[in-house]
């Protein structure tokens, strides 16, 4: 057994605030801001640009990113930080590999002016205060974990499609565990950001940095693409589960397919399964296959039919095509033109209308809730580095389709369909849950496994973030975390899926961050995802 109940870390707790991410530096940082009198939003951005320096694999100001905002107020606000492909994106003007990564596949950054604007609106702070945590770590060095090296021997073929992105992670020698690296001119970025705010990066020697070093290459990306990015504040997408309100970013992104799973299983007595179990596991995999297919039919278009697609009576007709026994045949998590024999189709949401990539999370004493999820792409993203600017910029066009006959084809202007899902949990108004994960088209599954560990089965926050998980593909592919029992694994099998066993701990579902918050006694619980190198602290 764990040490910790069923958990090999505890639950980290406190009253004043609690911070938790994807690496214990970024996590202090954080925690720097609140102890300094600041807020969860103030700690946010600390976080979030203190990840560009210690987890830069997957972290940038070169990224793209969602925000979820809650005050004690009963404010409840998205941040749209994610950018467009820029005006002269072509999907006729394209390889898969240009796709792939290279100067061709980046959309404009958007992580920068997301986390400015959030500081803008509701942060306590100046620039300079929060962003000094990244600057002293960039300047003066930060040691590499084991998972870091890791990442960067994985992303040696991306970092080798430009000469600065290998002298910026390779150039020191091997990356080894416990070598100090430094990114001076990060550091020398940030610093002028701290000075000259969004301009500086979207209008300034940076933007002119960064379109000059893409045209030269042969890219897309331009200054008037970096000086157009504006960040958008949105409305929560929501639903309610047993009494909890649910809420995640809305369209144009794809949490809907997180909230429709939720819903779909809402109307099974899951309590009454084993947590894990066959019949449990079961259901969640259809349940996600259903909500697959729908997001490949409608989350591209220009009028996603989101009331139906969150209705409690569309939820019931789809749960009424999940055969108990058998397991269906999925598309899978991207657009195919080939269809498999006997696979699901999307449902008819209309008919129900008129009824009614790192993530991290930080809540302070006075009620404020902040939870971020933000991306590269893939490890590293694009693989291309500006010169003089220490930043990588990302790959999210990989996530777009060079298929005409795709909704989500490259189109100039188009946000990418991301699976980024930062979701929060209410009980009559009052905070309870943030959760949310990295892992691509994963993120969708990953998201409600966590939830329903803590909502359904009892676990602290802790407990749920280290509990096994699965994850769906195409036709009845599974992949399942091999602590999963055989009894359970050989159940699945008998009922037609195809079933491949992962690491007992596999960064391929995720690297879940949450945050409890008590009902009764209003102290908060933090739990970080041993997947990576996920670190929670606490005050």
């Amino acid at each position: 057994m764990p040490p910790h109940r069923n958990a090999y870390r505890p639950s980290v707790m406190g009253t004043r605030g609690v911070v938790t991410s994807a690496h214990p530096l970024a996590s202090m940082a954080g925690i720097q801001m609140l102890l300094a009198g600041g807020n969860a939003v103030d700690a946010a951005v600390a976080v979030g640009s203190t990840l560009n320096v210690v987890e830069p694999f997957m972290s940038s100001a070169g990224g793209i990113g969602l925000m979820l905002v809650s005050r004690r107020t009963g404010e409840r606000h998205v941040l749209d930080f994610i950018g467009r492909a820029p005006g002269a994106a072509d999907h006729t003007d394209c390889t898969d590999d240009e796709l792939a990564g290279g100067p061709k596949s980046c959309a404009t950054p958007g992580n920068l002016g997301g986390w400015l604007a959030a500081l803008e609106r509701f942060g306590s702070m100046d620039r300079a205060r929060v962003l000094a945590p990244a600057i002293a770590l960039a300047e003066n060095g930060a040691p590499l974990t084991f998972k870091n090296v890791e990442f960067f021997e994985q992303a040696r073929a991306t970092l080798g499609r430009s000469p600065e992105a290998q002298r910026l992670y390779l150039g020191n020698g091997e990356p080894r565990p416990g070598g100090i690296v430094t990114y001076k001119e990060l550091a020398s970025t940030f610093r002028q950001v701290a000075e000259g705010g969004a301009d500086a990066f979207y209008r300034g020697p940076i933007a002119r940095a960064i379109g000059r070093a893409v045209r030269e290459a042969g890219g897309w990306l331009t200054e008037d693409d970096l000086a157009g990015f504006t960040p958008e504040w949105r409305e929560p997408a929501a639903i309610t589960y047993r009494g909890w309100q649910v809420l995640s970013v809305p369209p144009p992104f794809s949490a809907f397919q997180m909230l429709e799973t939720l819903n779909i299983l809402e109307g099974y007595d899951l309590a009454s399964f084993r947590h894990n179990s066959a019949d449990y596991l079961h259901r969640l995999i259809e349940a996600v296959k259903l909500g697959s297919a729908d997001r490949l039919a409608y989350a591209y278009g220009s009028d996603v039919p989101l009331r139906g697609l969150l209705s409690k009576k569309y939820a019931a007709s789809q749960r009424g095509r999940i055969d108990a026994k058998r397991a269906g045949v999925s598309e899978g998590e991207r657009h195919n033109r080939q269809t498999l024999p006997g696979q699901i189709a999307e449902g008819h949401p209309a008919d129900f209308m008129n009824e009614q990539t790192t993530h991290f999370a930080c809540a302070d004493a006075a009620g404020t809730v902040v939870s971020v999820t933000q991306t590269l792409g893939v490890p590293f993203g694009s693989g291309f580095a500006v010169p003089g600017t220490g930043i990588v910029l990302n790959n999210i066009l990989k996530w777009m389709d060079r298929d005409p006959a795709s909704p989500n084809v490259v189109r100039p202007g188009r946000k990418a369909g991301t699976m980024m899902s930062p979701t929060q949990v209410f009980r009559d108004g009052a905070f309870h849950v943030s959760i949310g994960t990295p892992g691509s088209y994963g993120i969708l599954q990953t998201t409600p496994q966590m939830l329903l560990n803590v909502l359904e089965f009892g676990m602290n926050i802790q407990e749920a973030i280290e509990a096994p998980r699965v994850r769906v593909y195409r036709d009845r592919l599974v992949d399942a975390e091999s602590r999963i029992s055989a009894a359970t694994l050989s159940g699945l099998v008998e009922r037609g899926h195809t079933v491949n066993a992962i690491a007992d701990w596999s960064w391929i579902v995720g690297g879940g961050q949450g945050i409890v918050r008590d009902l009764e006694s209003g102290a908060l619980m933090a739990g970080a995802d041993p997947r990576r190198d996920g670190y929670a602290l606490a005050i």
